[in-house]
């Protein structure tokens, strides 16, 4: 039996494309003489559709999605993944489900049973989960067909009560396929493949596993979708952040598959409990090379590139603007918003104010020279100057505060709006995410933009995506990576009069935010009490200013937005 995998970069709502992927991709299948062709979850709507799922509307052009692909099943089979209503008046209304449809009938559906609600996942505000499991019959052989969190149910402490391939494993089928829509974070490949080995090895069963590619809006789905023989060994891996299709031909013996370059995989020392949708890193002294290891930073890179460009060509975007400072953090934007959009379509603007080095604005220059983007330079001092002509009898001589400092960055703010606004560029956002976490921004000023994308993104390892980007030659100068970062509001300004290190800053968020430990615990790991207290108290008291944040694109297992929700007004560690 010959089964395709299409893996392919969906958009929500867009049902004419989506369905002119899948039906191209299906008769690219027919012309390989494919006997299944396998979609990925939601594949007819797109992943997460959220609060689309509410308007019977969306759910009906759902169905006439299923309807065309029917007529296109001919002589091949087709699982593809699309809500089902429930027709049981108790319980939620839909289904997440998984159909096979073949010779232009629905010949099996599989109910989604483990709905997950943690991080950017909340299925089970919209659907029902499974309560029953039956193998599908396909040309002799028996599916078990699951959906996505259906296979991680795994370990000594399960987060759902059911494990459907417990179930599916009495009926005695030849093969597992699931269906899934797992988003990226630089921990989870490797977790993901040792989830489905550890399937294969549990049931003995061979599996297709074939997942989502693209981002959507904050999350990003970098695909790898994977075939495993029965006895653990990677058959195919498909490629990640792209777009693939590929082919497996099963022989009789349904234990054993043709070894097409396995890879032989070699299993990593993971704890499958719920600790492991968190960070593995237990070594605090490890951590920010941990962070900034090179295959991490890769994929971080690969990710930040497919969100900027999936956010502006499903929006309907195509040209980009930003604050260019000569910072570290502007120069990283700027060089992946060009590699992401084409050099063309980003504009960078250069605003020095009374406190800028004369260096920053070189370098900020000879980086769009080195990048080839349009760049412009607006001083603002003469427009600093205006607001506190105009504020003095109201400021009344009191001394020099954060006030005039947030003066110019919002000054910033609304140059780089009213430019986008003129010509129908898209601010982009500079922020990272130790700034972030710590408050160290200004509200309507540097932390203004339509898409934030180093959010996710701690100092530490944007120095490191900046070697990385300057990898085959300079693109980002040397003077940018190696000077000590600074706001430039006051005179000598550092970061450094504001927050710790950035390399004990870093560590600590790491260990509070992705890991979720407490004071005690990061207190332990050697780190002064005091300064342990004081960068908790500036995560949770700056709460406020992340709620009126664009949307940032996710890299971790645990990124602000969507992926962590803390009360605004709580006391804890404030």
């Amino acid at each position: 039996m010959k089964i395709v995998l299409a893996q392919q970069n969906y958009h929500i709502g867009n049902f004419e494309e989506n369905l002119k992927k899948i039906i191209d991709a299906i008769h690219r299948a027919k012309e390989e003489k494919a006997d299944l062709i396998v979609f990925s979850e939601l594949s007819i709507c797109g992943y997460p559709p959220r609060d689309f799922l509410e308007f019977e509307d969306f759910i009906g052009k759902c169905y006439e999605g299923i309807d065309i692909v029917k007529e296109h099943t001919q002589n091949i089979g087709v699982i593809v993944g699309s809500p089902m209503r429930n027709p049981e008046i108790e319980g939620k209304d839909l289904f997440n489900a998984a159909w096979l449809l073949y010779q232009k009938e629905v010949k099996g559906v599989a109910h989604k049973t483990c709905l997950p609600t943690y991080d950017v996942f909340d299925e089970y505000r919209y659907f029902e989960p499974g309560y029953q499991w039956n193998t599908i019959d396909f040309k002799g052989k028996k599916i078990a067909l699951t959906i996505c969190e259906d296979i991680w149910n795994l370990g000594d402490n399960p987060l759902y009560r059911i494990c459907p391939m417990d179930e599916l494993i009495k009926q005695h089928p030849d093969l597992m396929i699931n269906i899934s829509a797992s988003p990226f974070d630089y921990d989870h490949d490797e977790d993901r493949k040792e989830v489905i080995r550890r399937n294969v090895l549990k049931y003995k069963l061979p599996m297709i596993y074939c997942n989502a590619i693209g981002s959507q809006t904050e999350v990003v789905f970098d695909g790898g979708s994977l075939v495993f023989d029965a006895n653990g060994n990677i058959i195919k891996e498909l490629k990640y952040f792209e777009e693939d299709f590929a082919m497996v031909d099963f022989v009789n013996d349904w234990s054993k598959m043709p070894n097409n370059n396995s890879l032989n995989y070699q299993p990593s020392a993971t704890s499958f409990d719920k600790e492991m949708r968190v960070a593995k890193i237990n070594d605090p002294d490890k951590i920010i090379d941990y962070l900034t290891a090179e295959n991490n930073i890769c994929q971080i890179h690969d990710a930040l590139i497919l969100g900027v460009r999936d956010y502006f060509s499903k929006m309907g975007f195509s040209k980009a603007i930003l604050g260019s400072s000569g910072g570290i953090d502007s120069a990283v934007t700027l060089a992946l918003a060009c590699e992401a959009l084409g050099k063309e379509n980003v504009r960078a603007v250069l605003m020095p104010s009374p406190y800028s080095t004369s260096h920053s604005v070189s370098d900020a220059e000879q980086l769009s020279k080195n990048l080839g983007n349009d760049y412009d330079i607006i001083p603002i001092k003469n427009i600093y100057d205006s607001f506190l002509s105009a504020l003095k009898p109201v400021f009344n001589d009191l001394p020099f505060s954060i006030a005039e400092e947030n003066i110019q960055s919002r000054t910033r703010g609304n140059l780089l709006m009213a430019i986008a606004n003129k010509f129908g560029y898209i601010l982009l956002n500079t922020s990272n995410k130790s700034e972030l976490a710590t408050g160290y921004g200004t509200l309507y000023g540097d932390m203004a933009g339509g898409l934030s994308v180093l959010g996710d993104v701690y100092k530490m390892q944007v120095y490191a995506l900046a070697k990385y980007i300057n990898r085959d030659g300079e693109v980002i100068p040397k003077n940018i990576i190696s000077k000590e970062p600074s706001a430039e509001l006051r005179p000598d300004q550092k970061d450094s009069d504001s927050l710790p290190a950035y390399n004990i800053l870093d560590k600590v968020l790491y260990q509070y935010i992705e890991k979720r430990q407490g004071p005690k615990e990061i207190i332990a790991m050697g780190i002064e009490e005091a300064l342990v207290k004081r960068i908790l108290k500036l995560v949770n008291t700056n709460e406020y200013k992340r709620n009126q944040f664009c949307p940032i694109i996710r890299v971790s297992c645990k990124a602000f937005s969507v992926g962590r929700r803390v009360p605004i007004v709580g006391k804890y560690l404030s």
